[in-house]
């Protein structure tokens, strides 16, 4: 954000809370600059880093959404030590983290941004949220795996959620998700004899794929941005 600004008013416009409620934060001590505790006189200049309670508070017009189209072999972590993390494959010029996580082995649509509050909200409420994705296993399936799948299936000592299925060819199928168990989808399939051939992840609650190319990223849309944080704001 470039000029200079006081600390209250930066506040109030990252969205983090009112002026009257900054002015408050800052009296409780819970607002630092640079590591610093700030005080009602403090002010903000470009490259301070401003914390709330140890988190940073980013201005909106600061935050960054982007939707990226994973290939495969790709680690959805930000530990740079792993020759295959996300972070350096995207090589995005500012800090940003994914939303969740999307396996190696499988390809599709993961979220990356740099507002924390939204990552937080989005992760507690992960049953809430709807994950569609596009399977190819290795043999024929008929109307009596769709709707074991779709019923709930034993999965790491619990049992899945009932999710929806749709078949779209002999061995190819749709699925959208409540939830996001470890390998869930493979797990499931394996407990019916199947092995997962191919797993794509198309959409991720109002965020689709669409045509974005493997590999390549792009910023999400305003709408798109406005309809995710309407969502994540309904959580619970």
């Amino acid at each position: 954000m470039p000029g200079s600004k006081r600390i209250n008013k930066y506040l109030a416009e990252s969205g983090a809370c009112s002026r009257r409620g900054a002015d408050k934060l800052i009296d409780e001590g819970r607002v630092t600059v640079n590591g610093v505790v700030a005080t009602l006189g403090t002010v903000i200049n470009d490259g301070d880093v401003v914390e709330l309670d140890g988190k940073a508070v980013i201005p909106e017009e600061s935050k960054i959404y982007i939707a990226f189209n994973k290939p495969l072999g790709v680690t959805c972590t930000t530990d740079r030590r792993d020759p295959t993390n996300i972070i350096d494959y995207i090589d995005y010029p500012e800090r940003i983290f994914p939303i969740g996580r999307l396996d190696k082995n499988s390809s599709g649509l993961i979220l990356l941004t740099n507002d924390g509050d939204i990552v937080n909200r989005l992760l507690r409420a992960e049953y809430e949220h709807e994950k569609e994705y596009i399977v190819s296993v290795d043999k024929n399936i008929d109307e009596d795996f769709k709707e074991k799948m779709e019923s709930g299936l034993p999965v790491l000592d619990q049992i899945t959620l009932p999710c929806e299925v749709t078949i779209l060819g002999k061995r190819r199928f749709s699925i959208v998700l409540h939830q996001g168990l470890n390998r869930q989808i493979r797990r499931m399939c394996e407990h019916l004899g199947y092995r997962v051939t191919k797993l794509r992840r198309v959409r991720f609650m109002n965020i689709k794929i669409g045509t974005l190319p493997l590999g390549k990223y792009r910023p999400l849309t305003s709408s798109e941005i406005k309809s995710l944080k309407e969502l994540s704001s309904r959580s619970k």
